[in-house]
């Protein structure tokens, strides 16, 4: 029989939601959110008026987060990306990634998802994987265009799958790479199909935040956002293997 009780998530450097709203419509609850951006909070607070917000994720833990099944975060990039100056892990922004793991370990979910740009795969993969296997974590990870699931451009992201590897979680019998391979490859049409064609193209930034004014915060939150369509498809395989 399966666990009728929806998965609950935390998001951690959650935007302007891109992984709440896709977890959401893959059948989990949020319980809080952490966003330090006052404009990606506003919407935060637009859209989720009754979950649980905490601003500086330096000052969050056990204290004042609740434990949930899933804690999920697209940790900054700046400090990864091709287009910055390469600090990777050791920088200012993308060294929050530490505090995330702290984060994590205080309040031991159940399945950790993480997110940044295709570099980390060149600027500081090893330091994660290895970080997350410090606290008990084993993980699998890929890179998941949003392409992949119908729209018009590639915008590749690397997701990694972290689960406790002393608690009862099987360890895959397949490599990260292959069985992600075996999943992830799923055209627009197919995407519309098994689950609902609900975007088309690629939404104009005021439709996306109506209501909170300034344009430059919107591309910029629009810019960070994890692609929720991406979110929800492994919201939904996350559900399936957790039930």
């Amino acid at each position: 029989m399966k666990n009728s009780k929806p998965l609950t998530f935390g998001s951690l450097f959650a935007g302007i939601g891109g992984f709440d709203l896709g977890f959401e419509r893959a059948g989990m609850v949020c319980k809080w959110q952490v966003e330090i951006d006052d404009y990606a909070t506003k919407v935060l607070e637009k859209h989720w008026p009754n979950v649980h917000r905490e601003r500086d994720i330096r000052e969050c833990g056990a204290h004042n987060l609740e434990r949930v099944d899933v804690i999920c975060g697209g940790f900054p990039c700046q400090d990864i990306s091709y287009a910055g100056l390469g600090a990777g892990l050791d920088g200012e922004r993308s060294g929050l990634f530490f505090e995330a793991i702290r984060v994590v370990r205080e309040l031991r979910p159940r399945i950790v998802v993480l997110e940044n740009v295709a570099a980390m795969l060149t600027r500081g993969l090893d330091r994660v994987l290895g970080t997350l296997a410090s606290i008990g974590f084993d993980a699998e990870w890929h890179c998941i265009p949003a392409s992949y699931v119908g729209a018009h451009h590639e915008r590749d992201r690397l997701f990694i799958i972290a689960y406790p590897n002393r608690r009862g979680v099987r360890t895959p019998r397949k490599t990260a790479n292959q069985r992600w391979a075996a999943n992830v490859h799923v055209c627009g049409a197919c995407y519309s199909g098994r689950m609902g064609a609900w975007w088309s193209m690629e939404p104009e930034p005021c439709s996306v935040v109506y209501g909170v004014p300034g344009v430059v915060d919107r591309l910029r939150g629009l810019g960070n956002a994890v692609v929720p369509q991406v979110a929800e498809w492994i919201g939904r395989r996350i559900v399936e293997a957790m039930q």
